[in-house]
């Protein structure tokens, strides 16, 4: 927005708080190598909080149970840090390791269509009053052995999927016959999956076991640690 009423309207209706988790320069010093349970000090030191500014807060030893209550309240997870770990611009470390809370459905695997870079994306379905409805797709986590076993299944028009699907061009369809496990943040307004990623095909479950659960909420879901 560039609009300073139209700023002012929104700021009101929607006030954003800026929370400071690390502090990377202290009095033109860079201070990355210090440990940080130091540079946590030091933010507490410098940073006056206010109404619209705050300092993040540690819970040293009680990691499990503060993961629990953010997946309760259906927040996307906690970060667990190596209280002695340093600050690396641009680079990832297993000091840092995030832990998300994610939700798991199980799907009937309706097609595959191939991607840019050589990727194939999953297309997900579930039965809703004995027809198939359109899911979502995903592509991450698709293992070899399990891409074998989808492009192995038996392949039919596109006349066979409800109309929901959408008109992939280079989609190819598939008797409904395999049956997936997908992790993935949370639903859509649409009914979609937010961030998914593929877990696996599962051989103990019927295709039409996968029914559409309409307005689920956090309590009736299973929610795993990664």
């Amino acid at each position: 927005m560039t609009n300073p009423f139209k700023i002012k309207l929104a700021a009101e209706k929607l006030p954003v708080s800026f929370v400071a988790f690390d502090i990377l320069y202290l009095d033109n010093e860079q201070i990355t190598s210090k440990p940080l349970w130091e540079r946590q000090k030091l933010l507490g030191k410098t940073v006056t909080e206010s109404e619209r500014l705050a300092v993040s807060r540690v819970t040293p030893e009680q990691g499990s149970k503060l993961y629990e209550l953010a997946a309760a309240q259906g927040l996307e997870g906690t970060v667990a840090k190596k209280k002695d770990s340093k600050y690396y611009f641009g680079k990832r470390t297993k000091d840092w390791v995030k832990c998300k809370a994610l939700l798991d459905e199980d799907f009937v695997v309706c097609g595959y269509y191939h991607k840019d870079g050589g990727m194939a994306s999953v297309v997900l379905g579930s039965f809703d009053a004995g027809r198939l409805i359109y899911r979502g797709h995903v592509t991450m986590g698709v293992s070899r052995e399990d891409y074998k076993r989808i492009t192995a299944t038996n392949i039919i028009g596109k006349h066979g999927h409800c109309a929901t699907f959408p008109d992939f061009d280079t989609a190819v369809w598939l008797e409904p016959e395999l049956v997936c496990t997908v992790n993935f943040m949370e639903y859509t307004p649409g009914g979609g999956l937010r961030q998914p990623v593929f877990k696996g095909l599962r051989d103990d479950k019927h295709p039409e076991e996968c029914v559409y659960k309409a307005q689920q909420n956090m309590s009736s879901l299973k929610i795993h640690k990664i």
